[in-house]
């Protein structure tokens, strides 16, 4: 008996360091850094790239892209007017702190180039969501004065002074208003093509793979899912507008050349952003061009309390239908496809 006791002694002993070994070996492939939990663990505790989108489509894109993997911040809150934007000491003080930032491009963000300046960030990367898209002229700035269209219409008109004096002057200092509004880099809207908003999710999640390339995975699975839904979007587009294929319609806004021309339709715009205020020779221009092309509708936007329109459409006998240019609401990527929807319903609703 104390033999026994005596062997599993010894047995004891001798296992006992090799359960030791053990243990510490097993602790320490946990904790070494070539082990796939501590990997994992790093990437989840690593500091993400902070980026800037600058308006809310832009945004929209950006953050489906990037998902989780990068802090993505909007620089112009969702209802602010981005057309004639100025910069403040806070966003001079974002972009400064930023990696990257995210611009749609086409002229519409006129503030950047010197914000950017102001905030010496010389790691500071810029994407251009619209690069390789090749631009809409906006409505020429003599359509405020009433004058010919812009390259993106088919027509022209030409409305005689009724008093015949003052003509010249009132048109020069249209002109002078209408000129201050143009961008530079051709119509910019042209997030509302689901189209050449893939070219755009595109760019960005190129821009961000060459910024973040650990990421790259990510952005490049985010960016797949939202351009499949863009196509889908696309079909629903395609299918619904084309019985109303070379439909003329007006909107107050010159927001929707780049949708137009997607789905073979025929934009007059009115003003060529929202700021502008319609003038006589407006309404004269809005009346001509419902006549001519015998539009059931008009169409403003959310947001824009335009009661001269109202007041045209209850003349012409016409209904004043929303048209959402994306320039507000909500901060969530999938905003997009419901607004964009939205606005299929309303151009059917109008085209019947």
């Amino acid at each position: 008996m104390v033999r026994l006791d005596l062997r599993r002694f010894v047995i004891a002993s001798l296992l006992l360091p090799l359960i030791a070994a053990n243990g510490c070996s097993f602790t320490k492939t946990a904790a070494t850094s070539d082990s796939p939990l501590a990997t994992q663990t790093d990437a989840s505790l690593g500091k993400q790239i902070k980026v800037i989108a600058t308006f809310l489509p832009v945004y929209l894109f950006t953050k489906a892209v990037a998902g989780d993997a990068a802090d993505v911040d909007i620089l112009i809150k969702p209802g602010t007017e981005v057309h004639e934007y100025q910069s403040t000491p806070a966003d001079v003080q974002a972009i400064a702190q930023a990696d990257v930032v995210v611009k749609n491009g086409l002229g519409i963000e006129e503030f950047l180039e010197d914000t950017i300046k102001s905030t010496e960030n010389p790691k500071l990367k810029v994407i251009d969501a619209s690069a390789g898209i090749e631009p809409i002229e906006e409505i020429s700035p003599t359509v405020a004065a009433g004058g010919e269209k812009g390259s993106n219409h088919d027509h022209d008109h030409d409305h005689a002074d009724e008093k015949g004096q003052g003509h010249d002057a009132t048109k020069e200092k249209d002109n002078e208003k209408a000129n201050a509004h143009v961008h530079t880099g051709g119509n910019p809207h042209v997030w509302l093509d689901p189209i050449l908003a893939k070219k755009q999710v595109e760019n960005i999640r190129d821009g961000l793979v060459a910024a973040d390339p650990a990421n790259e995975p990510a952005y490049k699975a985010n960016a797949a899912a939202y351009i499949q839904k863009l196509s889908d979007l696309n079909n629903q587009f395609e299918q619904t507008l084309k019985p109303y294929r070379n439909r003329t319609f007006i909107t107050f806004h010159d927001a929707f050349p780049y949708l137009a021309k997607r789905y073979q339709l025929k934009q007059e715009a009115v003003v060529a952003i929202p700021e502008d205020q319609l003038s006589p020779n407006d309404v004269q221009e809005t009346i001509s061009t419902v006549k001519q092309f015998n539009v059931k509708a008009l169409f403003s936007e959310p947001g824009v309390d335009n009661k001269l329109l109202t007041g045209i459409s209850k003349d012409l006998g016409l209904k004043v239908y929303l048209l959402d240019s994306l320039e507000s609401g909500q901060l969530d990527p999938n905003y997009y496809f419901t607004t964009m929807q939205s606005n299929l319903k309303t151009l059917e609703m109008a085209f019947k």
